[in-house]
């Protein structure tokens, strides 16, 4: 039946008989009246209402002990005195596990603690002077501090500017009148070359002259009455020894760095892109940006130029630390000494080209071998007579075959200027064997 249908007087002759107990309009039960539960209620609301009324007015207090419900009265004093005595109780009692001590019976008491309030405020004693810590047990030895102290003024940071970025390192202060003393691979392929100072004075510097094979370099800058560093017998040293190094560990943004270590071995040969080099093996802690920075003896005296840290080892790419390298001073002086006098060490072999590891994509895209393409020839030099070009790609060296401008590194470094080799040249799609006479390697750019 729809509601349009609907007829009162139908509903009315459909609804149940009236029964008590039932709902008239649902069918349901009908709602019965409690009024004896509500009486109760109500008199448990007056009766909790009197008791409250007289445990707070008339200080009655309810007791359930063994002998049953009791009722006791206490005056307003005598509550006050028990909630004070509790209190205290409390207060006496109540630490945390962290603000105990044991006392001489074995029972844990709690820590004096200062009075709240007044004038009570939070004091800092004058601490102790620093205890000099002397790295070895020698007389004439210095502390770490006295270390700092001594060779930081000879600590240099150097900036480079380059085609593709900037690069930075660390330099030793040679002399007085501007020498300074850094590795060849700090300054490879800069433009311009800056040097910052422990005063924060800055110059711009020129290249005196740099040695790939061994990775040094010297540095002059136009200034007078510098603060030379101290150099010392790096053939003295002994494993175990105490040694610090100073220098822009990631950049000048921490430069002044210093951290400390011992001479781990002596002596170290390693081979570094072709180059084999014997250096000093330190866990003096050396990250990029420490390169070229002085490796410093307990005397405050630089006995190794920091060159180097592995970061892994190559057969199986695993993370190392604690392993720095640099270069022994009494193996550098003769380097130094002749990069400061000529500008270049003399017998360093040199192809009298300039050139670079020919990439992937060119081969794949030219169809050429790999090889080192040459990207300049030495005016002079045996290979610029003997007809050598820009383009030209070096296959290989003595019939050694070379893939890789590291490859034609190491193999010319076995030989000596004077040397006549045999180079097998690409161009143009053939192949050409050429014999070059090996030059003096008068500029550090040259192969």
């Amino acid at each position: 039946m729809s509601y349009d249908e609907y007829d009162p007087q139908q509903r009315e002759e459909n609804q149940p008989e009236y029964r008590p107990g039932y709902s008239y309009y649902t069918g349901g039960h009908k709602p019965k009246r409690h009024t004896g539960l509500v009486a109760v209620l109500v008199v448990l609301a007056v009766f909790t209402g009197v008791v409250s009324w007289a445990v707070n007015v008339l200080g009655v207090r309810i007791n359930l002990d063994r002998s049953g419900l009791r009722l006791t009265y206490e005056d307003q004093q005598t509550q006050q005195t028990q909630q004070t005595q509790t209190s205290a109780t409390h207060s006496e009692t109540d630490v945390s596990p962290d603000n105990v001590t044991a006392d001489s019976a074995g029972q844990t008491a709690p820590e004096t603690q200062p009075a709240a309030g007044g004038d009570a405020a939070l004091e800092i004693q004058d601490s102790p002077e620093s205890v000099e810590n002397r790295p070895a047990e020698d007389a004439n030895a210095l502390s770490l501090q006295q270390i700092y102290q001594k060779v930081i003024p000879s600590v240099a940071s150097i900036s480079c500017i380059q085609h593709s970025g900037t690069a930075t390192g660390t330099g030793i202060v040679m002399s007085a009148d501007g020498y300074i003393i850094t590795n060849y691979h700090v300054i490879e392929g800069a433009e311009q070359i800056y040097v910052l100072l422990e005063d924060e004075a800055t110059y711009l510097a020129e290249v005196v002259g740099g040695d790939e094979t061994t990775d040094l370099a010297v540095l002059r800058v136009e200034a007078q009455n510098l603060t030379p560093a101290e150099f010392g017998d790096s053939d003295a040293l002994r494993v175990g020894d105490v040694v610090v190094a100073i220098g822009d560990p990631l950049g000048s943004e921490l430069r002044g760095t210093m951290t400390d270590g011992i001479v781990s071995a002596i002596n170290r040969d390693l081979n570094l892109n072709g180059r084999q080099m014997t250096l000093i093996q330190t866990n003096a802690a050396l990250n990029s940006g420490n390169s070229g920075g002085p490796l410093i003896n307990c005397y405050g005296q630089v006995i190794g130029i920091n060159t180097m840290k592995m970061s892994s080892y190559s057969t199986t790419s695993a993370t190392v630390e604690g392993l720095g390298f640099a270069i022994p001073v009494k193996a550098a002086k003769p380097i130094l000494d002749e990069l400061i006098s000529q500008g270049y060490v003399s017998g360093r072999p040199a192809i009298g080209i300039e050139g670079q590891t020919l990439d992937l994509r060119t081969q794949f895209f030219f169809q050429m071998p790999s090889g080192v393409v040459i990207t300049a020839v030495e005016p002079g030099s045996d290979a610029a007579a003997k007809g050598l070009e820009p383009d030209d790609v070096i296959v290989a060296f003595n019939d050694t075959s070379v893939s890789s401008l590291e490859d034609l590194v190491a193999a010319k470094n076995d030989l000596s200027s004077g040397d006549e080799v045999v180079l097998t040249i690409y161009r143009g799609g053939r192949y050409y064997n050429v014999n070059i006479t090996l030059m003096d390697q008068t500029k550090s750019e040259l192969y």
